[in-house]
């Protein structure tokens, strides 16, 4: 099986590498042979046991999405995007490359024409949504979003349902929570402080919380989202019908209920390192998103996530990212 991953080089785009290495499969199929692409230079593997290729590139650029899917990749997962900050700052770089590039990428695929149809797997957002919103969002809420980033997410899902259905790809969908803890250094996602509250703490440094703790959000973390993945990659696509995106599974709290199991599983002197400081901007996009999520359609269809609590979250990025040890 020949893999592409677009976004490599991004947080799920590398854990996603990672657990593939280690399985050096994907569902019943053996890998063979795998190509990672992202604007820098994914890492490149030291001990695959299949050819891995890296790319570094901008995929919104015309004419590079038909030269990564000139080798007929079997599935094609689409993790590229800039992420919801950014996309609303810079209006014409979100777009260019949220919606532009992701048409680019969907014709490549179509224009290969023949016998191909690749399973693409295309990482959607829970902010297509928008206020006002029931107690628990399913996936037959209309798509209102108040974001850049979350229309051009919608549009996304619109084009890949609708290329599937013309047979020139095999799309699923996955509209993934925020994913919490993420690790590394911040970036410039509007939801980056749901994780630094946390990760930078355990790390024994201070975090700024920008909102109130009365914030709620939909959550799931790092483990969860490659099993998302994974899943969406090898299920059985004709049992999601013509509705091709679906909400992935997560957990709903509030930053107040986040700090509270810091305070449990780390202690109360490392949920001191939390710093309240508002932020009007920050403020102004975290209003607009949803909070609480009916994923029983992803139920039903295979997905599930890895942690039962916001504990479990907290405790998992303690032994992927920290050794099993923090900062106390």
């Amino acid at each position: 099986m020949h893999i592409l991953i677009l976004g490599a080089a991004g947080m799920v785009g590398r854990k996603l590498v990672e657990r593939l290495l280690r399985d050096r499969r994907l569902g019943n199929s053996d890998i063979t042979k795998m190509m990672l692409q992202d604007v820098v230079a994914p890492a490149q593997p030291e001990d695959s046991g299949f050819p891995v290729k890296t790319v570094a590139g901008d995929f919104a650029v015309p004419g590079f999405a038909q030269k990564l899917v000139a080798d007929r990749p079997d599935v094609i997962f689409h993790l590229a995007a800039i992420v919801s900050g950014e996309a609303e700052l810079d209006f014409d770089k979100g777009y260019r490359i949220n919606l532009d590039g992701t048409r680019m990428l969907f014709d490549a695929v179509r224009l290969v024409g023949g016998s191909y149809k690749p399973r693409v797997v295309f990482t959607s957002s829970i902010a297509v949504f928008g206020a006002p919103f029931p107690d628990a969002i399913g996936d037959e809420f209309f798509h209102t979003p108040l974001l850049s980033y979350g229309t051009q997410k919608a549009i996304g899902e619109l084009l890949l349902a609708d290329y599937s259905r013309r047979g020139f790809m095999d799309g699923i969908g996955i509209r993934l929570p925020t994913i919490c803890i993420r690790p590394g250094a911040p970036n410039k996602a509007a939801s980056g402080f749901f994780s630094n509250i946390l990760r930078e703490p355990l790390a024994g440094k201070e975090a700024v919380l920008p909102v109130s703790e009365d914030v709620r959000h939909w959550h799931a973390s790092p483990r969860s989202a490659v099993g998302f993945l994974i899943h969406a990659a090898t299920m059985d696509s004709a049992v999601a019908g013509a509705r091709r995106n679906l909400t992935m599974p997560g957990l709903s709290a509030t930053v107040g209920e986040q700090i509270a199991a810091l305070k449990r599983v780390g202690g109360d002197k490392v949920a001191a390192r939390i710093r309240r400081e508002p932020d009007p901007f920050i403020i102004g996009i975290v209003d607009g998103w949803p909070r609480n999520f009916d994923a029983s359609r992803a139920r039903k269809l295979g997905f599930t996530t890895a942690e039962k609590t916001f504990d479990d979250i907290i405790r998992i990025h303690i032994e992927d990212e920290l050794g099993g040890k923090f900062v106390n």
